[in-house]
C-alpha cells in the first residue's frame, strides 16, 4: 500500500488531503514553514501520521541548520517548538517531535534515523491493532456480515498506512464479514465524506453517507452493529478525544446498546492527563463553518463555536484497543467470554491457544509419507498473535532465565522476540555445518530422519539459565537434544518454549521434567496418517 507519507530527496512527502476525492495529489514540503501549514491546514491530519510529519519536519530542520558537522541546535529546538504546537489536541504530535529530537545530541542523521523508524513502525502498530480490534468486534457482534457506523477518517489517510478504526474495517472485509460501512460526513471540512468514502471505494468496501446528525438515529433504527472510531488523545481515566461529533455517538450507542470501540496506537495514550477535561481542545477557524467552498452560508459575523475535538467519557465506551491490548473501564461490561478472550493481557493462556491453533493447519503426508506436518505460516504472519506468544514466554519465565537458546529454524522468529522481551542474550542452535569456528554437537532421531544440532563453544556459559525455544514439541527429540547440548556446555535449562505441543505424541514425558509453555495444546493427527516413530525420534 503506497504510504500517505514519506521522506524523498531530504523533504517530506504527503498525499495533500485538501485536494481528495477530486485529485490524488502529492505534496512535497521542503521547509519547517510548509509543514507547519500542511499540518495547520489539514493538507496532513491523523494523529498517527502527524505525529511521523512531526519527526521528519525535526529531522529536516536538523538537517537544514547544520554547517561544517556544527548544528545549530537552539534553532532546531525552536522549530521543534513551532511544529509541536501546530495542533494542541492529538498527543502524538508532540511525542513524535520529543523522539526525534532526544537523538538531536548524536547528529542530524541520528534524527533521521529516529523519524524514518517511526515512519516504519507506524504501519506494523496500526495493523497489529487492527487485527487485535477485528478479532474483538467478531466476539462483540454475532451478527454476521457485520454493519459499521464510523465517523472522521481513520484509515492510510490518517496514518502513514494501513489505518486503525478503518484498518479493523479493512482486517474483517479481508475476511468477508463487512456487510455496510456507515459513514458520518463530518463536519466541518468533511473528512468522512472526502476521505473515508475516498478509502473505502478504493478497498471496494460497501458503503453508505449520512450527515452527521443522522448517525445516532441511524444507531436508534438498529442500522449499526457496532461503532469504531479512532482517537487523539487518550487520558489516563481513559476518557478520549477525537473528531467532534464522536462523544454524541457513544451516548446513542451507549443507549441502543451497540459496542463502541476506539482504536489507537498506544502513542495515544496520555496517562499524564487525568481525565478529558485536562485535554486542550483546538477551536478551528470561524469560516470553516461560516463557509462552503469559500462562499458564505451563514451571515455576516455570526459568532461561531467551532472546536475540533470532543470528549467521550469512558463510562461509554466499550474498550479502547491498541496495539498491546484492549482496555475496558466502561459500559457495557463485557461479557466473560470477551473478557477472557481479550483481557489487558494479551497472553491470557485460553486466548492464546484459541486464536493460536486457529492460525495453525495440517498437512499430511510432508515432509514424507505418514508425517503430519504443523504448518505454522499463520501464526507468523500474524505479528499481533506472535508478539502476544512471546509475551507469555516472557511472563512465565521472566527474572529465571540469562539467555534463549533457539532452534533451527522455526524457533528462531520466536526466540528472537523472547530474547528482546527478556533483555537476554540470544544464542542459535544449528543444523550441522552452520556455524563457524569449533562447535559443541548432539544428534538426534526425527519422525523422517536423524540430524544434530550445534552451538558456537563458549557461546552458553557454564552455569548460565538458559530458556530453550523452538516451534513443535511432537516426540520430544528435539528439545531433549537441546537440553543435553545445554548441560553439556555446563549450563542449566530454566525451561523449554514452543509454539504448539502435539500432546498425544508423548513428547513431554521425555523431556525430563523441564518446564514446558506452550502456546496451544492439540491431539495427535488422525491415527491412520500417523506412522508411529522409533523411541528415539523427534
Amino acid at each position: 500500500m503506497e504510504r500517505s507519507v514519506a521522506w524523498a530527496d531530504d523533504a517530506i512527502v504527503i498525499v495533500d488531503q485538501r485536494a481528495l476525492p477530486h485529485a490524488y495529489r502529492p505534496l512535497r514540503l521542503s521547509t519547517v514553514d510548509g509543514l507547519i501549514d500542511a499540518i495547520t491546514t489539514l493538507a496532513i491530519r491523523g494523529a498517527p501520521a502527524i505525529g511521523v510529519a512531526g519527526a521528519l519536519g525535526v529531522a529536516m530542520s536538523a538537517l537544514r541548520h547544520t554547517t561544517d558537522a556544527v548544528v545549530d541546535t537552539a534553532s532546531v529546538h525552536a522549530d521543534a517548538a513551532r511544529i509541536a504546537a501546530a495542533r494542541p489536541t492529538a498527543v502524538n504530535l508532540s511525542r513524535g517531535v520529543d523522539r526525534a529530537l532526544a537523538r538531536l545530541p548524536d547528529g542530524p542523521e541520528a534524527v533521521l534515523f529516529e523519524a524514518e523508524a517511526m515512519l516504519r513502525e507506524d504501519e506494523e502498530i496500526n495493523r497489529a491493532a487492527a487485527r487485535r480490534a477485528a478479532d474483538l468486534v467478531k466476539l462483540l457482534c454475532p451478527r454476521r456480515p457485520l454493519r459499521v457506523l464510523t465517523h472522521c477518517n481513520t484509515g492510510r489517510l490518517a496514518t502513514t498506512a494501513w489505518g486503525t478504526a478503518l484498518g479493523a474495517v479493512r482486517a474483517l472485509a479481508d475476511e468477508g464479514l463487512i456487510e455496510e460501512v456507515l459513514v458520518d460526513e463530518t463536519r466541518p471540512l468533511l473528512q468522512g465524506a472526502r476521505l473515508t468514502t475516498w478509502e473505502l471505494a478504493e478497498a471496494g468496501i460497501p458503503h453508505r453517507l449520512c450527515v452527521d446528525a443522522a448517525g445516532p438515529a441511524a444507531l436508534d433504527r438498529a442500522m449499526a452493529d457496532c461503532v469504531l472510531v479512532g482517537a487523539d488523545r487518550i487520558a489516563g481515566n481513559g476518557d478520549v478525544a477525537n473528531k467532534v461529533g464522536t462523544y454524541s455517538l457513544a451516548a446513542a450507542a451507549a443507549r441502543a446498546g451497540v459496542p463502541f470501540v476506539v482504536v489507537a496506537p498506544e502513542s495515544t495514550l496520555d496517562p499524564s492527563t487525568a481525565t478529558g477535561r485536562d485535554i486542550t481542545i483546538e477551536e478551528r477557524p470561524a469560516d470553516e463553518v461560516t463557509h462552503h467552498a469559500g462562499r458564505p452560508v451563514a451571515p455576516v459575523s455570526t459568532p461561531v463555536f467551532n472546536p475540533a475535538f470532543d470528549i467521550t467519557p469512558h463510562e461509554l465506551i466499550t474498550a479502547v484497543v491498541t496495539e498491546r491490548a484492549v482496555m475496558t473501564r466502561g459500559r457495557p461490561a463485557l461479557s466473560q467470554e470477551v473478557a477472557d478472550e481479550y483481557s489487558a493481557h494479551a497472553s491470557d493462556p485460553a486466548a492464546l491457544s484459541r486464536r493460536t491453533r486457529e492460525r495453525c493447519r495440517e498437512i499430511p503426508d510432508s515432509p514424507s509419507a505418514g508425517v503430519a506436518f504443523q504448518d505454522l505460516a499463520g501464526v507468523y504472519r500474524d505479528h499481533t498473535l506472535l508478539g502476544d506468544i512471546a509475551t507469555g514466554v516472557r511472563d512465565r519465565f521472566r527474572g529465571r532465565c540469562d539467555l534463549v537458546l533457539a532452534l533451527e529454524a522455526r524457533g528462531f522468529p520466536l526466540g528472537a522476540i523472547v530474547a528482546q522481551r527478556l533483555g537476554t542474550a540470544l544464542v542459535l542452535g544449528r543444523k550441522p555445518g552452520k556455524l563457524p569456528g569449533d562447535v559443541l554437537s548432539v544428534d538426534y532421531g526425527l519422525e523422517y530422519g536423524s540430524d544434530s544440532l550445534e552451538v558456537q563453544t563458549g557461546s552458553v556459559p557454564p552455569g548460565a539459565r538458559v530458556l530453550i525455544v523452538d516451534d513443535v514439541l511432537a516426540t520430544g527429540g528435539t528439545l531433549d537434544a537441546a537440553a543435553r547440548l545445554v548441560e553439556a556446555c555446563g549450563a542449566e535449562v530454566c525451561g523449554l518454549a514452543v509454539i504448539t505441543e502435539l500432546a498425544e505424541l508423548g513428547g513431554r514425558a521425555r523431556l525430563r521434567g523441564h518446564e514446558l509453555f506452550a502456546a496451544s495444546l492439540v491431539g495427535s493427527p488422525r491415527p491412520a496418517a500417523i506412522r508411529h516413530p522409533a523411541p528415539s525420534s523427534a
